[in-house]
């Protein structure tokens, strides 16, 4: 059923517009590559996705800094696979990983189509939890920034999705109402439920297409998106 009275747009970037696991494999082979690195990209892959979506949960949940995050996640990740990494190298994999990642800029299917669509209809805008310099970065190397009108990300907040704060912050650079927007996003409890509790509402972009109630409107491609609006 389409939503009426809309007026605004909000997008999550990472895993929502932002292809993340293709452009994070492809950043991961490089810096392996440039600091020999001897891990079989795949298999590390295979470690890291789930770690690295465990440690983005906490840091989200204020259970762990940015540098908590930084660190562990390629820590927990190497260790898994048996492969003893220095302090060192994991500071050095890090900082070419954050520095390489917005370099590739694969967006999910359908995302230009859909923005295309959606630009002269609506004003958009990006509400991120990722890091202020990273998350500009990507949208603007993945030619998508013109699109958004706003892009509100949690440094700018001083809190994460999905505390009410970093909405209400979006709402007000955007000029828009509760009542008028809407909240498209790939997490169910920082994107879903932190739009949902301030009382906007929102779309489930169901990326890895996991089993959720039916209560919720959610789309498993992009273009399904025209379903609501």
């Amino acid at each position: 059923m389409k939503l009426n009275n809309i007026r605004h747009i909000f997008f999550d970037l990472d895993h929502t517009l932002w292809d993340f696991d293709k452009n994070s494999g492809l950043a991961f082979g490089t810096v392996f590559r440039k600091n020999r690195i001897l891990v079989e990209l795949e298999k590390f892959l295979a470690a890291y996705t789930p770690v690295n979506e465990n440690y983005w949960k906490l840091y989200q949940e204020n259970k762990v800094t940015q540098e908590d995050l930084r660190y562990g996640r390629l820590k927990e990740s190497f260790g898994q696979l048996g492969i003893e990494i220095t302090d060192q190298e994991i500071d050095l994999i890090a900082d070419d990983y954050v520095h390489h990642l917005p370099q590739y800029n694969h967006l999910l299917e359908g995302t230009q189509e859909m923005l295309d669509y959606l630009k002269p209809k609506y004003d958009l805008h990006i509400i991120t939890n990722g890091f202020k310099e990273v998350q500009h970065k990507k949208l603007h190397n993945s030619g998508i920034a013109p699109y958004f009108k706003t892009i509100t990300t949690s440094d700018d907040a001083g809190v994460k999705k999905p505390h009410r704060k970093i909405f209400e912050v979006a709402l007000e650079r955007a000029g828009g109402s509760v009542s008028q927007s809407v909240m498209i996003g790939d997490n169910l409890e920082a994107d879903i439920h932190g739009a949902q509790e301030l009382g906007m509402q929102a779309i489930l972009y169901n990326y890895y297409s996991r089993e959720f109630p039916t209560t919720y409107r959610q789309v498993i491609k992009m273009k399904e998106i025209t379903r609501y609006l």
